[in-house]
């Protein structure tokens, strides 16, 4: 039996690179494998045309990382390009009254309506019951990639909110509607600014940019940046009176981290929604 092993040892070892008779002494360092480990046998345009698995998931990573442009320039000149992925955006709007939401619905809805009409999948958690599939669809919304959640309350709005990320939807859009907010004050006993957080970590682990419409600050700490926008009716000059949109300006109160100031703050026209 010791012989047995003996011989399965020897089979095992190494070979020595050496030539037979070469000096005695320690043998040389084995040959790196080169970045395609056994592959540089493979032909030079074949070994050309493959990527490594380190590599194809970093692409990857660096893909999903790309703004989410909301065709909206006032929004994604102050954001780099567009909403960033695993990150929570805040978008106030002060109400002036009714539902009119100071333009926030409107930029929410349109960059929902840019997401899906690009092959994203989108989610509206929709608190203020304000979305009008007809609407979303006249911005060039995809319905059939788009999730439209209807909670009661700001609680299950959170809940909603972090269900879809967990799903994988690439943008997550968190419409809180018109002040009083229902339930706010059951979630401020519990301590809002850890749910918020908890929201903000879920968009990072998947990758997802989520935008918080809210019509005040709410977000604390867990917003990567914060804009403000405020909005007044853009009426037709021709013929009667027509209200065709909003002339909305929007405010940079926390930039994005990596994206400097002198971006400014922006004025655009946005297309009416229900909600203003």
């Amino acid at each position: 039996m010791a012989g047995f092993e003996a011989a399965a040892a020897r089979a095992i070892e190494p070979a020595d690179p050496r030539p037979a008779g070469a000096a005695a002494g320690p043998a040389p360092a084995p040959r790196e494998a080169g970045r395609w480990g056994a592959r540089p046998a493979l032909p030079r345009e074949v070994a050309a045309r493959l990527t490594s698995a380190r590599e194809l998931a970093r692409t990857r990573r660096d893909e999903r990382r790309e703004p989410l442009p909301t065709g909206v320039a006032a929004l994604d000149r102050p954001l780099g390009g567009g909403l960033p992925r695993g990150e929570l955006v805040e978008l106030v709007g002060r109400c002036s009254g009714g539902r009119h939401s100071g333009g926030r619905f409107s930029a929410a809805l349109a960059a929902l309506a840019a997401a899906t009409a690009a092959g994203e999948a989108a989610a509206l958690v929709d608190l203020g019951d304000g979305l009008e599939p007809a609407a979303a669809v006249a911005l060039g919304a995809d319905l059939e990639r788009l999730l439209w959640l209807r909670p009661r309350t700001l609680r299950e709005a959170l809940a909603a909110a972090e269900a879809a990320l967990h799903g994988g939807l690439h943008l997550v859009v968190v419409e809180l509607g018109p002040p009083p907010l229902p339930g706010a004050r059951a979630l401020r006993a519990t301590g809002p600014e850890a749910a918020w957080t908890r929201l903000a970590r879920a968009a990072r682990a998947h990758g997802s940019a989520l935008l918080v419409a809210s019509p005040y600050r709410l977000t604390g700490s867990a917003a990567a940046a914060v804009l403000e926008t405020a909005a007044r009716p853009c009426w037709s000059r021709q013929g009667a009176p027509l209200l065709t949109g909003l002339d909305a300006h929007v405010h940079t109160d926390r930039p994005l981290r990596g994206v400097g100031t002198s971006t400014g703050d922006g004025e655009e026209t946005l297309p009416l929604a229900a909600a203003g």
